[in-house]
Formats: C-alpha cells, structure tokens, sequence
C-alpha cells in the first residue's frame, strides 16, 4: 500500500521551509528558498507576497524530490507564516504598501513598526480588546498597520479588497477559500475567540476601521486551527507539484506552529501544561505558555483561546531582536563584519575558551540591556532602548566576544524576566522547550537553562515548526480524528539539559543588575 504523507510550509522572515513527512512525524525531506525583502526607511519592511508564493512552490518541489515522494502520496498541506499583512484588491491582484509605490511590495512584514503611533493610540482607548492583548497594543500587530495604511495610503485602501495575515494569504493561494485562521485573527486582528461576535464593531470603529471587514474580505467566524479549508486547486496543485486531492488545514503563525510541534503532545493534560514554556528563537523570539484557564498578564500578549490547541488559552511573549541583535553586535564591532554562520561558531569557540580561563565571571562588569529594538514582553514598551554599560577602549576580536557573551546572557535574562512574569500569574513553568535558530547556538543554549534556572528540552524533531504544520496537514486530511490526537501521535521527544547548580549564584546577580538597569532606563527616560 503507498504510505499517506504530510507537506507542511514554514515561511519565515527570510526564506520559505517546506518539509514531507510520514503521519507519524518523521521528516523526509525539506527544502528552503530564500525570500526578498525591501526596506525603504528604518521602520519599514515589505515582501512581495507573489514571490513568497513562489518560493514556497520552489521550496515544496524541492522537499519532495529530496524525500522521493510521489504526488499522490500527499494528502494534506499546512502553512505556517510570519504575522505580515498582505494587501490584495478583489481581483486577487497585489496593492502597495510601500512608499515607493511599487505593487509587487504589497506586504507589511511583521517588524514593520511605521505604525508606532497608531499602535499608541490604540493602548490609549483602554478598549476591553486590549485585555486579550497584554494591555499594550504592539506595531507588530495588524490594526496599528491597518491604520496607518488607511490614513497614510488612502489610494492603496481604496484599491484594496482582501487582506490578509500571510499564511492565510497561502491558503487562500491554494485553495482560493477566503477562511481566517483562529490563531492569525485572535493573535494579530483583536478578533476575540472566545465571545460572540468576535469581532468587536465598536472597537473597530473608534479607532477609524469601521469598515475593515468588507474592505479586507474577513468572515464572521474565525476557523479552528487544522480545520480543512478544502482541496489544491488545479493551478496550485501544478505551482506545487501536487494534486488536487490534498486538503489544506487552517494553519498559524510561525511561532505558533514551533509551540504546536513542542507543546502539543501535553494536551491530554492541559492541567499540567502551564509547566511548560515553548521558545521558538530565531531572528526574534517568542515564548509560548498554555494554560487552561485564562491567565491575562500585562505585557505579554493575550490570553488567546484556542490560538494553537482547542480549549486552551495561549499567552504569547517575546524579544523584537534576538538573534538579529546577535548579528547587530557582530556587525557593529570593530571586529566584527559579516555575521556568517562561521563568525557565529568562532565567536562561541573562543567564549568557550575564555569561560575555561575565567569561568562564570567572564566580562563581568559588562552588562547589557537587548531591546535594541524595543521590548515586547513583559515591559509592552516599543520605544524601549538598548543599554550597554561597562565598555573599555578594546577593540580587538577578544572584546567582540565578551560583548557578543554579555549579550547573549542578556537575552536569557529577558526569557527568565518573562517566565517569572508568567509565574506570579499562575503558572509554575520550570521546562523550556527550545527550537528554532538558536539550538545551533552551543552559548545560548547553556545560558538558557542556567541563566533561567529551567530544565532545557531541544526537541529531536529534525524541524519542530514544521513537524507542527504537519500535525495541521493531518488533521486536515482525516488521518487523525483531532488535532489533539495528532499531536499526541507524532510528538517526537526531545534531549534534556537541567540548569547547571553551580551558575545559580552568579546569574542570580547578573539579574538583579538586569532589573536594576530596567529601572535606571526608566529614571533616565523620565528625566529626558
């Protein structure tokens, strides 16, 4: 009998992923294509959502010839993507977004922050909405973009009619449905999943955007994650290479997909599931918390129900610039340059080098603050400021790699100021799942555990992000009778790594001296 199998799409800041996979979770084969972006302003960033389609299609062919796996073998689809927001007129034909006025730019890339002001305005409504957003509008979410599109551009929302988060714009390619995914509506559109009606007309209204339901082609009902959105049809079955009997699955944001593949298997036990902490880190990261009960806290985003398992709450946290501050730093330095993999694993041998020399105390008057790029959680506060306290005249590669140390350490600091956060609100997390870009980073993997005092899981998926959008796919496709139960039967496991005893003290201090810097920032800003 020919095996069933799963494609699941990952599309990232810079680059599409698309992986086969059996119904039991193993990966087969996975392909990446690199995706553009265009940047006109410091706070402006945009794709092309056509070249993004075709990248995923690039990316799928590409993963199938690599897992020898035939068309018809396929039999359900999932697409993850960033949080961007893709702006199309009726006729399905792109609409810019850019100042350059260029149609191709038709969408507002996740860390797009133009509308800073807007996502300020936004806060300041006090509106019941921003109780299931961590009491803090973000510009990373649709509504300050919306806002800005339709004040800043009004003959690019005169033309628009459809607009989506990205991976429902990939599902919508596919399939031509016009369904919203739970997670992208609640996480991004203040769409609330748990009320009826969801979305919140008055809301809407007062912040100028009576009109974004039509105007953006948006349905009444939000679709449950891994819900099938219907079969390829026949154009998109021949871009991918597949056929027009695979069904496609309400997919989610990106991070969400990682928290999926990580979390899910503990569903059978949501009680217990707020032990767990998922961080999904790459270029920014995310830590994903599921409760059973909502749990709003300020500056974390949410709670989100139902966001990326049924009949649970999410709270979404996370740090704008992660690993993209780790190039930053490599790139500022004197010694510095090009961040490449290579620079990144020779900067991490020789801090390895000199931690057998200095131990713990390496660099330890040098002490960093990393929202380059504002925080997201817990503080809630986009114009937040990076600090770096405690430089010397060195400038050679030595003192690049005390300062890369020191802020790697900082970034953990931030995951233990945001699960400690959580923690006062109800949860008891003491396990970090970990996957993403950073599980290649040895520095940053130690520090997780040891900096936090958790328990580290690196999970022995090959790709957890896509291993979550293959549990979508086979839900979608019948092979599970629920996303719950696709989790459960294709969870992978993962290697262990309990926090270091001997570090508590010194990390414990590296704390107190984060927080204190946190409250220096914030007397200084007062002042100014």
């Amino acid at each position: 009998m020919t095996q069933s199998l799963l494609v699941a799409v990952d599309v990232g800041t810079g680059s599409a992923r698309a992986g086969v996979l059996t119904p039991q979770g193993a990966l087969l084969g996975r392909a990446e294509h690199p995706i553009a972006m265009n940047r006109t302003d410091a706070n402006h960033a945009e794709h092309d959502s056509g070249q993004i389609w075709q990248a995923v299609c690039t990316a799928v062919r590409d993963a199938m010839t690599f897992a020898g796996a035939r068309p018809e073998q396929v039999v359900g689809l999932g697409f993850d993507a960033t949080c961007s927001l893709v702006v199309r007129d009726s006729n399905g034909q792109p609409v810019t977004v850019s100042t350059n006025g260029e149609d191709r730019w038709d969408t507002l890339v996740w860390l797009d922050h133009r509308a800073l002001a807007e996502a300020d305005e936004c806060t300041r409504t006090g509106h019941a909405v921003l109780n299931y957003a961590g009491g803090v509008m973000s510009p990373e979410m649709e509504v300050p973009k919306l806002m800005w599109l339709k004040r800043r551009m009004p003959r690019s929302w005169g033309r628009a009619g459809m607009m989506f988060d990205l991976a429902d714009f990939l599902s919508w390619k596919a399939t031509g449905s016009l369904a919203r995914s739970q997670s992208t509506l609640t996480c991004k559109w203040t769409y609330l999943a748990h009320t009826m009606p969801g979305w919140q007309a008055d809301f809407l209204a007062r912040v100028g955007l009576d009109d974004l339901i039509d105007k953006a082609a948006l349905p009444n009902v939000a679709s449950p994650v891994g819900a099938d959105l219907g079969v390829l049809t026949k154009e998109a079955a021949d871009e991918l290479g597949l056929t027009t009997q695979c069904h496609v699955g309400a997919g989610l944001i990106d991070a969400h997909a990682g928290a999926l593949g990580v979390l899910g298997a503990f569903t059978s036990d949501v009680g217990t599931i707020d032990r767990h902490l998922a961080l999904i880190a790459g270029t920014s990261s995310c830590v994903m918390a599921l409760s059973a009960e909502e749990r709003p806290t300020s500056g974390v985003w949410g709670p989100y129900f139902g966001a990326v398992i049924p009949g649970a709450w999410l709270n979404e946290g996370g740090q704008s610039a992660t690993g993209a501050l780790l190039d930053h730093i490599i790139r500022w330095h004197g010694a510095g340059g090009d961040p490449t993999p290579e620079m990144h694993r020779a900067i991490a041998a020789r801090i390895l080098e000199l931690r057998t020399q200095e131990g713990l105390a390496l660099a330890d008057r040098l002490h960093v603050l990393p929202d380059f790029h504002g925080n997201r959680s817990p503080l809630g506060d986009p114009f937040a400021l990076g600090v770096i306290s405690g430089l010397t005249l060195d400038s050679d590669f030595d003192s690049l790699c005390r300062l890369y140390w020191r802020t790697c350490v900082s970034i953990a600091l931030g995951v233990r100021h945001i699960l400690e956060t959580l923690n006062t609100l109800g949860y008891a997390i003491d396990t970090l799942h970990v996957t993403g870009g950073h599980t290649k980073n040895a520095v940053l993997m130690g520090l997780y555990a040891d900096a936090t005092g958790c328990t580290v899981v690196e999970s022995s998926a090959k790709d957890a992000t896509l291993l979550g959008m293959a549990m979508v796919a086979a839900t979608a496709a019948g092979l599970h009778p629920s996303l719950d139960a696709a989790c459960v039967a294709m969870r992978q496991g993962g290697r262990e790594r309990a926090p270091d005893p001997a570090a508590r003290a010194q990390f414990d201090k590296d704390y107190r001296i984060f927080l204190e810097m946190l409250r220096q920032r914030q007397a200084i800003d007062a002042m100014v």
